[in-house]
């Protein structure tokens, strides 16, 4: 079975004879392939007869379906002869299911229906991504108004088991994050409105600037990055190991048992945090305006009274919930979009935090124009 491969040809009675003989198998590749690469085809017909072959497999039903191609190529004739009658089923099958033709690429359009043509595709593949996050959110409205008419299927436990990780666990490095910003801030404020005898406007900027725009938006920015990435891979992986589909088998719902709870958890913790985080700064802020400002902290409390106001708190307030939700519905939609790879699971993980960061910054935009619009 193991015997050494050879293929020998010679002219004979008007015809080019090829003589096979051995084992014409995978294991024997490294004989084979100089073998088949030395035939060339003969201006006499030829005829490879196959008597002599001692074992045939897929490999070398391939390597003499390549002899057959080549001669093709050339329109020179080739005939197989003496080949087992099981071997040759094994051989046709491979001749049947192996296109012999390498398939012409599609024409691509040219002049303007190019440039037409690769927008509709844009388009499509925009629908492509946006259509999962609309389904997530069609889905958690209804389980809500599901869970409304019988609070008691609710899981409480589960959405303060999520709290504790997305909102207590975080509160430290919130705190770290948001006091440095606001430490950046008052010193850069200084270092430039010195320039202009204008050091007492720095409390201003830094207090208007925390509590409508940069507390929120950073909050919500390292909640994207910290929770949304785990709850994108905790899902994809139990898409990966069909725990999701035992779910469904068992008459649960996933939406209900792992999605709704996260959600919430969310639209809960980031109004916390964002207030956490927006007092952290300001903090940093009177601390900077101390010791880099010459600003006593009785002066920077009294400025920071008379710059900002209520209004200015509430903003920054009326936004944490709906970041909170969008960050919750990019996370698990893209986290059910994971196949069975490792390379999906990493892909949707890194879209995630993408997608969640972009449309938090494109909502707070649309908020300070609204907020604008209505003189908040």
């Amino acid at each position: 079975m193991n015997a050494q491969p050879s293929l020998v040809g010679s002219p004979r009675d008007g015809e080019f004879r090829l003589l096979a003989g051995g084992a014409w198998t995978a294991a024997q590749a490294h004989a084979l392939e100089p073998l088949i690469d030395r035939v060339s085809p003969h201006s006499l017909p030829a005829v490879i007869d196959m008597t002599g072959v001692t074992a045939f497999d897929t490999y070398g039903a391939w390597l003499l379906e390549k002899l057959l191609r080549k001669h093709l190529a050339r329109d020179a004739s080739l005939t197989i002869v003496g080949l087992a009658p099981a071997y040759q089923k094994l051989l046709a099958e491979l001749h049947g299911t192996v296109p012999r033709e390498t398939p012409a690429p599609a024409p691509r359009p040219g002049g303007l229906v190019a440039p037409l043509a690769d927008l509709g595709r844009r388009i499509s593949a925009l629908g492509h991504e946006v259509l999962p996050f609309f389904n997530m959110l069609g889905a958690t409205a209804l389980t809500l108004v599901r869970i409304a008419r019988r609070p008691f299927a609710f899981r409480f436990t589960s959405l303060v088991h999520q709290l504790d990780r997305i909102g207590w666990q975080a509160v430290p490095i919130i705190l770290l994050i948001t006091f440095l910003i606001g430490c950046i801030i008052a010193q850069q404020g200084f270092f430039h409105f010195r320039k202009f005898g204008a050091d007492m406007y720095v409390v201003d900027m830094v207090g208007v600037l925390v509590l409508r725009e940069i507390g929120v938006l950073i909050v919500a920015i390292m909640v994207a990055g910290r929770s949304g990435s785990a709850y994108t891979a905790e899902l994809g992986s139990m898409k990966m190991r069909e725990e999701i589909d035992a779910l469904k088998t068992m008459g649960l719902d996933p939406i209900e048992v792992l999605v709704l709870p996260r959600i919430l958890a969310l639209v809960i913790a980031l109004p916390i945090l964002t207030f956490l985080g927006s007092m952290a700064a300001l903090y940093g802020g009177g601390l900077v305006a101390w010791a880099y400002g010459g600003m006593s902290p009785d002066i920077f409390i009294s400025r920071l009274k008379d710059a900002i106001s209520l209004t200015h708190f509430k903003v920054g307030m009326v936004k944490a919930p709906f970041m909170g939700l969008i960050i919750g519905l990019v996370a698990c939609s893209e986290g059910m979009r994971v196949k069975g790879s490792a390379e999906s699971l990493g892909a949707q993980t890194t879209m995630s935090v993408v997608k969640a960061i972009f449309l938090v910054i494109v909502l707070d935009g649309l908020f300070a124009i609204f907020f604008a619009s209505i003189g908040m």
